[in-house]
């Protein structure tokens, strides 16, 4: 931190203009990377400049879902006197670290730029002078965090934080190898195969209190190795102490908690992952064949109706977002089977709803139908009236048994 005293920014006045004009053009014109992870010195002034510039931000969090839209809101006002707003610089920048910041969004007067995946989505919202808020269309998983508004005049200059918070699910994930397989850029590459991102200590937490109860640890997004209790018990942390994180804070008790192992080598030490995942745009469905399918044949039989096997964030998303209910088991991407159940009854894998898994099965057995997703727009080839089977020779009862030749049939 720089401490510079009252003489030096007064002595740095006559300068001003100069800098910043200088400073907006080589923010305007940088490349989109140049600013992305960069450290930030952050520099105290004097009284001379407290509480010239004054920036307002919403309180506690906005909450979007993946595709929407939402503002980030920024105020800004002048308590000594009226200046001239064309030359007062606008930055949005995302918190990556501590003191690491990604470049999102600069405005100097008319030059405007966004920076990186923000552009054709970032733009001012422009509601009149002092309005300094974002407008960001097409959230993505990768948006939420934490986003700084900074307002520049000269030296004089304040800043704002804004958390974007996304509705969505967090779910438990360790791949075929077992559990205990992943480190940490392992994990951030699992959970984006799956249609996620590692979720973050918030996340899991409000996961948590939601009912989560999962008795392996995982990965988060800090580095961090966490897992949540529900209900206490003495393989999953014991009954209580110091490493559970409950409602106060504290040790967890006989109403359980987070667990929490700290910040672990993130290169070395392997652990699951918690994933996150939101809104889903297209829908997942489960397809049922005229038999069951081994999961070579997963593929064939969404791609037939104009679709993908859905992979495990889909279908958790589509669980917790899109209330899918379904008590038959399905193959998904991964090579696992899984079913979502919202409403708990007999035969359907316990007393609390959740998306029950049969872990990775042998790929070659046919015991199964098939989860699919099939994205916004996309047609269905085969509506109401089709299944799926082997043509010619008989279909199921002999002939051809070659999967390349299974093809839609009417049922």
């Amino acid at each position: 931190i720089t401490l510079c005293p009252q003489v030096c920014a007064r002595a740095a006045l006559g300068a001003g203009a100069l800098w910043a004009a200088a400073w907006g053009v080589l923010l305007l014109t940088a490349p989109a990377g140049a600013q992305r992870g960069r450290k930030k010195v952050v520099h105290v002034l004097g009284e001379v400049s407290r509480g010239s510039v004054v920036v307002q931000t919403a309180p506690g969090q906005v909450v979007s879902h993946r595709g929407g839209t939402i503002v980030l809101p920024c105020r800004y006002h002048y308590e000594a006197a009226a200046h001239d707003h064309d030359g007062v610089r606008l930055k949005w920048t995302k918190v990556v670290d501590p003191l690491a910041f990604a470049d999102v969004f600069v405005a100097l007067g008319p030059q405007h730029r966004a920076f990186g995946s923000y552009r054709g989505r970032a733009e001012l919202q422009g509601d009149g002078p002092g309005d300094a808020s974002l407008v960001l269309r097409n959230v993505t998983l990768q948006d939420y965090g934490r986003y700084e508004c900074e307002v520049t005049n000269e030296l004089e200059d304040d800043t704002g934080m804004v958390k974007l918070d996304l509705e969505g699910v967090v779910f438990p994930y360790h791949p075929r190898g077992g559990r205990y397989k992943l480190t940490f850029t392992e994990a951030q590459r699992a959970c984006a195969e799956q249609d996620g991102i590692l979720a973050s200590a918030e996340q899991l937490h409000a996961a948590w209190r939601d009912g989560l109860d999962w008795c392996n640890a995982g990965w988060l997004r800090d580095g961090s190795v966490q897992y949540p209790v529900s209900q206490p018990r003495e393989p999953c942390g014991g009954l209580g102490g110091a490493g559970s994180a409950g409602t106060g804070g504290g040790g967890g008790g006989a109403s359980g908690g987070v667990r929490n192992y700290g910040y672990r080598h993130n290169a070395e030490e392997r652990y699951d992952a918690f994933c996150f995942t939101s809104n889903l745009p297209g829908r997942v469905f489960f397809l049922k064949p005229l038999r069951p399918v081994p999961f070579s044949g997963a593929a064939r039989a969404c791609a037939a109706r104009g679709a993908a096997v859905a992979k495990v964030g889909q279908l958790f998303a589509a669980w917790k977002l899109q209330l899918l209910d379904r008590c038959t088991a399905g193959w998904l991407a991964d090579g696992s089977a899984r079913y979502p159940i919202v409403n708990p009854r007999a035969r359907c894998g316990g007393r609390r709803p959740g998306v029950r898994s049969l872990g990775f099965p042998d790929a070659t057995r046919r015991l199964f139908g098939v989860y699919c997703y099939r994205a916004p727009g996309a047609p269905d080839p085969a509506p109401g009236g089709w299944g799926w089977g082997w043509a010619g020779g008989g279909g199921w009862a002999g002939g051809a048994r070659d999967p390349a030749a299974w093809t839609p049939l009417r049922v």
